[in-house]
C-alpha cells in the first residue's frame, strides 16, 4: 500500500524544523520494519498576513510503501510521535493518505493548489479530508497545522511541486562530476536542463554549494542550467534561489 505522510507546524524558532521530524518519522517506519520510506519533500504554501507560521509556511511530506494491515498502526505511531516531539507553542497537523483508497483524489489535489494561492481554513481542510478519504488530525495548540499537512499531501500526490529536503552529498573531484555519476545518487530519478532537455551521461557538471532535486512528474529531478562562457564544463546545478519556484 502506497501512503503519503505529511506534517506541518511542528516547530518554533528555537526547535528542530518540521523537515527534521519528517525525516525521523520516515526512518522510524523503516526501523520498525513497517515499510519502505522515500525522500522528504518541502512544499511552499502561501505567505500571507492572515496565516500564522514559524518561518516559511512550508509543509513536509514523504511517501511510504507499507502492508495494508499496518495503516492504523502507522497513523497511531505518527500521531503519538507528533504529540511528543513537536515544539512548545506549535500547532502540529498530520495527514496520512492511502493513495489507492482515496475516494476523491481531485479534491485533495485542488486543496493543495489552493493553499499555495489563497487563505484556506481548518474547517475546509477537515471537510476535504473527510470527503477525499484520508486521515487528518491535530496534535496540539490551535490545530492550524492540519491545513498545511493536508495541502502537503495533495501537492506531493500531484507530483509537480516541492523540493527535496536537505541536499545531495557526493564526492566530486574539483567540484565537478559527470551526469552518469549524478544518476548514481539514490535520490535522483532523472537529470535534465531547466528547459527540459536530457543530457548525455558523459557531460561534466559543476556542483553548487547545495545540490537539490525538485519534484516533477512524480520524479525526483535534478535540474541543470548552462554555465556562462566557453569553458570545458557546460552545465551546473541550480542555485537555491533558482529553485524557489518549485
Amino acid at each position: 500500500m502506497q501512503i503519503l505522510v505529511s506534517i506541518d507546524d511542528t516547530d518554533n524558532l528555537d526547535s528542530r524544523g518540521t523537515g527534521a521530524l519528517a525525516s525521523l518519522l520516515a526512518d522510524a517506519l523503516e526501523e520498525r520494519s513497517w515499510g519502505k520510506s522515500s525522500f522528504v519533500t518541502r512544499h511552499q504554501l502561501l505567505l500571507h498576513q492572515d496565516i500564522p507560521y514559524t518561518s516559511h509556511n512550508s509543509a513536509m511530506c514523504f511517501a511510504a510503501d507499507i502492508q495494508p494491515h499496518l495503516l492504523d498502526t502507522v497513523i497511531e505511531y505518527a500521531s503519538a510521535f507528533l504529540a511528543g516531539e513537536s515544539a512548545a507553542g506549535s500547532d502540529p497537523g498530520l495527514c496520512v493518505a492511502a493513495i489507492d483508497c482515496l475516494k476523491n483524489r481531485n479534491l485533495l489535489l485542488t486543496f493543495g493548489n489552493r493553499a499555495k494561492q489563497e487563505v484556506v481554513t481548518m474547517a475546509e481542510a477537515h471537510a476535504v479530508a473527510k470527503e477525499a478519504g484520508c486521515h487528518l488530525s491535530s496534535h496540539g495548540g490551535s490545530g492550524q497545522g492540519v491545513i498545511g499537512a493536508l495541502a502537503g499531501a495533495g501537492l506531493r500526490l500531484g507530483g509537480n511541486d516541492g523540493r527535496l529536503k536537505g541536499s545531495l552529498r557526493m564526492p566530486a573531484a574539483a567540484g565537478r562530476v559527470s551526469v552518469a555519476e549524478l544518476m548514481g545518487c539514490a535520490e535522483v530519478d532523472e537529470i535534465r536542463t531547466v528547459s527540459g532537455e536530457p543530457l548525455d551521461g558523459t557531460e561534466q557538471v559543476r556542483l553548487g554549494d547545495k545540490v537539490k532535486t525538485v519534484m516533477l512528474a512524480g520524479k525526483s529531478v535534478l535540474l541543470l542550467e548552462p554555465v556562462s562562457g566557453t569553458g570545458e564544463i557546460r552545465w551546473q546545478t541550480c542555485a537555491k534561489q533558482r529553485l524557489k519556484c518549485y
